[in-house]
């Protein structure tokens, strides 16, 4: 492959931090066959996605708590206990980026994630500090795939799309990334992201 990379973006949510809403809701709701009704039909993934757009979690739950009063506690529930949703941080991805930034890289990231629980994040995980910076979704109003979102990162961050190579664990989000001009991998494990690197000649 003769294309030199530049630009390394990383995507945050299980490619350098676990996520799992079913850590606290399987006590909030311990019965699985309910439990799965209720992401399927109340806190849905598209429910949730809109916070990563931008929309307020007291926005999202009014919403939520009007067509299901009954459960109200377990809609706020989402919210109140999401810190138990990002338990940790896969080690070995952190290890490789940060090995990146070391040799003087340019590392950024792009993420889908709400202003507020992005905050909480950098907190809890000080390594979400050392990019060179980061595109919140829930900051500027966009949501990947949307290629408007990899856009408006490139230009933030002075990105040559051509030069860029991005990491995420959906492959919807790694097409949109290709179809911005990016090049793009799909994260499955570390194994295989240390060998799609070293196809581009990067070698950690």
């Amino acid at each position: 492959m003769t294309t030199e990379i530049r630009h390394i973006v990383f995507d945050i949510g299980k490619v350098l931090i676990h996520y799992d809403p079913n850590i606290p809701y399987s006590r909030v709701i311990p019965d699985a066959a309910e439990r799965e009704w209720f992401f399927a039909n109340v806190c849905t993934h598209d429910w949730n996605i809109e916070q990563d757009r931008g929309r307020t979690w007291e926005e999202a739950e009014g919403l939520l708590i009007a067509e299901h009063p009954e459960r109200e506690e377990q809609i706020r529930a989402f919210r109140k206990h999401w810190h138990e949703m990002v338990p940790h941080a896969y080690e070995e991805s952190v290890s490789i980026m940060e090995k990146l930034i070391d040799e003087g890289r340019d590392v950024t990231m792009l993420t889908n994630f709400a202003s507020d629980t992005f905050r909480e994040a950098q907190v809890r995980y000080p390594f979400l500090n050392k990019p060179r910076g980061v595109t919140v979704s829930g900051d500027i109003g966009l949501i990947k795939p949307d290629v408007a979102i990899y856009d408006a990162h490139a230009r933030s961050f002075g990105l040559d799309p051509a030069a860029t190579i991005f990491i995420d664990d959906s492959l919807p989000n790694v097409e949109g990334a290709r179809a911005a001009g990016w090049h793009a991998v799909h994260f499955t494990s570390t194994e295989k992201l240390r060998s799609d690197l070293a196809a581009y000649g990067i070698k950690v």
